[in-house]
């Protein structure tokens, strides 16, 4: 029987593996008989699921260790900008994405086969916040390269990628049709989650690097011809995003007060809709549906409406509201509907569970079949059916049908591009095709990231900007494009971080002073290379059974603090929903994780090692990634360093 979720948080012996899983067998089998393998210890470092599973490939074990006091900053550097300095290196948006993520690298992390997962976006919030307060800027980048990339569209995927480009020595013009840049995190996701003081320090520090130009109310194949930009640029990136929402599949879905999700939230984010109805349906089950219904209950309804101010016609960009409004709004009855179960609706579980709180009804296992219209064509009701899955598609059930009565229809059932004026690059879906490198297939010098790709996640448009920053790089170097790690993302290296510490090797030249067979043995009495080492974290994830979980104790999640209204509460609150953890609560939160695939200095070997055959490294040549070495003349391969490692670093090989 399993462990209810309440008892989790309470039942402070719970443990998720199995009793004895911390318990040796034969110590002398382990002592005597082991020895025969002729193995001994070598230090293997492999990528944390927490990084495997971000798309934007964040080398989150990395500033997790910095945040928890591991791995010390170098000198003249306080450990929070070391942080922030690791965390950027794949995404400039910590703030934002502490927030808004829907955060796999939690549902990927190891710890949760001990008790809960370490909470990676309260401490990502926590160093993107102190960024903010204490005004760190990126580090000056190298001269520009005299060449220049149009990046069209200035949301999450344009502004990653003029970032890493310019890391990278290249300028860049970025091209968006707004007024302001941000794209979905500014006009797709309510202000409560992304507060705009926060998103606008972000992008001005990206911009602050220099050599970035923006060009705004500039549409590419409108306002400016795709030709000239061909002419002008030495390549052109293509981060348009999805902002075209897709209208029901079913009759009647083309009526007035029929919107989709993005214009609406759009509408919103803008400053133009200050009401909705009071009736409002909106048909999804993600991430914008949430945030859909959780505005219309915000925004409340006025009883008695102009027919010209009515909300549609905001959202349609034909009028806008008065603030004025306000002041005689009432509350709005809101429902969401979705095909899938609540437990298997692609929004996060909290999300969920916060519009409930908020007042949202939520009706799952429906699907919609007709949007009922009255003798003006406007929507009455959205009549609903229970459904069931056959072949992989939903179908209604016969004789299930309901009206759901509607003043306002919002459609959240997914997004497409606005690919008007740039027809060559349409694949016939409204998106854009790209191959492994990010390049579009059959147009020379032209690249895509992001959501016109396939609409996903903010994180997957952000990592796809850093892959395609490489491939542009490559082509505009004239270099041939690198062949991508299995494991593909912002890898921690040994060799850099010596190199940081003043701990680089010597070298080794094999056909010069070291080129005798005598001088080419034993990196283990000299600095010629780093001894006893290797890398797999291109090719491996660790996974938890290869680490040591008895290890850790119960060590309960350190929560943020999140302001959830209920539904008495809701109509007019708009202030940040996550709040920020306290440095201290950060350094504990970051503590818990347990550094899968890399050494964290618990001396657990050294401790249990019964011929002393393993020895920590001495203080003045020690750092993150080289904590014990191992004595081979002392070793016997009894395998006990390996067994009692927690983070999975040590491996038996060298031998047989």
């Amino acid at each position: 029987m399993s462990t209810p979720t309440d008892e989790i948080g309470t039942k402070l012996t719970f443990r998720k593996y199995d009793d004895g899983d911390y318990e040796w067998g034969s110590m002398h089998d382990m002592i005597f008989v082991e020895d025969t393998s002729h193995k001994c210890p070598t230090y293997v470092h492999k990528t944390p699921p927490c990084q495997g599973s971000c798309p934007s490939g964040e080398d989150i074990r990395g500033w997790l260790g910095i945040v928890r006091g591991m791995e010390p900053a170098p000198e003249g550097m306080d450990w929070q900008e070391y942080a922030f300095l690791r965390s950027t290196d794949a995404n400039p948006f910590p703030s934002q994405m502490g927030r808004v993520c829907p955060a796999p690298c939690e549902d990927g992390c190891n710890r949760n086969e001990v008790e809960d997962f370490v909470g990676i976006n309260a401490v990502e919030q926590f160093i993107g916040d102190n960024a903010k307060e204490k005004g760190y800027k990126f580090p000056a980048p190298p001269p520009v390269s005299g060449k220049r990339v149009a990046i069209i569209g200035g949301g999450p995927a344009g502004m990653a990628a003029a970032y890493q480009l310019r890391r990278m020595g290249h300028a860049s013009t970025i091209f968006d049709d707004h007024e302001e840049l941000g794209g979905m995190m500014r006009y797709g996701i309510p202000g409560y989650r992304t507060p705009r003081d926060f998103l606008d320090h972000e992008i001005q520090r990206i911009i602050d690097m220099g050599d970035i130009d923006v060009k705004l109310n500039t549409r590419v194949g409108k306002d400016v011809s795709l030709e000239s930009v061909e002419e002008e640029y030495d390549a052109v990136l293509w981060a348009l995003g999805c902002k075209s929402g897709r209208p029901l599949p079913c009759p009647g879905s083309d009526a007035e007060n029929c919107v989709s999700g993005v214009a609406f939230l759009e509408a919103f984010n803008q400053g133009r809709l200050h009401v909705t109805a009071n009736r409002v349906v909106c048909v999804g089950g993600g991430d914008t549906s949430i945030d859909v219904v959780s505005v219309a209950r915000r925004l409340g309804h006025i009883e008695h409406i102009n027919p010209k101010d009515r909300p549609e016609l905001v959202v349609h960009g034909y009028v806008a509201h008065d603030a004025a409004h306000t002041a005689a709004r009432e509350g709005a009855d809101v429902t969401l509907t979705s095909l899938f179960p609540k437990a298997d609706m692609t929004a996060a579980e909290h999300e969920v569970s916060d519009a409930l709180t908020e007042g949202v009804t939520i009706l799952d296992g429906v699907m919609p079949v007709l949007v009922v219209q009255d003798e003006n064509g406007r929507a009455t009701a959205l009549r609903m059916a229970r459904c069931e899955m056959v072949d992989g598609r939903p179908t209604p059930v016969e004789g299930s049908e309901f009206d759901l009565e509607a003043d306002l229809i919002v459609s959240a059932i997914g997004q497409g591009g606005d690919l008007e004026g740039l027809d060559g690059f349409d694949n016939g879906r409204g998106l854009i095709d790209a191959d492994k490198y990010y390049q579009v297939p059959g147009k020379e010098g032209h690249f895509v990231c992001g959501d016109i790709i396939r609409p996903h996640l903010l994180t997957t448009a952000i990592g796809q900007a850093s892959v395609v920053a490489e491939t542009i790089h490559e082509y505009m170097s004239g270099a041939e494009h690198a062949r991508r790690p299995k494991v593909d993302v912002h890898h921690f290296d040994l060799l850099d971080k010596l190199k940081e510490v003043d701990l680089s090797p010597d070298g080794f030249d094999p056909a010069g002073e070291h080129s005798t067979e005598d001088a080419r043995r034993g990196t283990n009495t000299d600095n010629r290379a780093v001894h006893n080492y290797e890398d797999r974290s291109a090719h491996e994830i660790i996974p938890s059974d290869e680490l040591f979980l008895g290890h850790f104790g119960y060590e309960p999640r350190l929560r943020r603090e999140e302001v959830v209204p209920t539904s008495e509460e809701v109509l007019g609150h708009f202030q940040e929903r996550v709040l920020c953890l306290e440095t201290e609560n950060a350094q504990a939160e970051a503590g818990r994780c347990m550094s899968c695939g890399m050494c964290f200095e618990c001396d657990n070997c050294v401790i249990f090692c019964p011929q002393d055959a393993v020895f920590r490294v001495k203080k003045d040549a020690k750092t993150t990634g080289r904590y014990v070495d191992t004595d081979y003349d002392r070793c016997i391969g009894c395998h006990i360093c390996s067994e009692v490692c927690p983070t999975g670093y040590i491996k038996m090989g060298l031998g047989e």
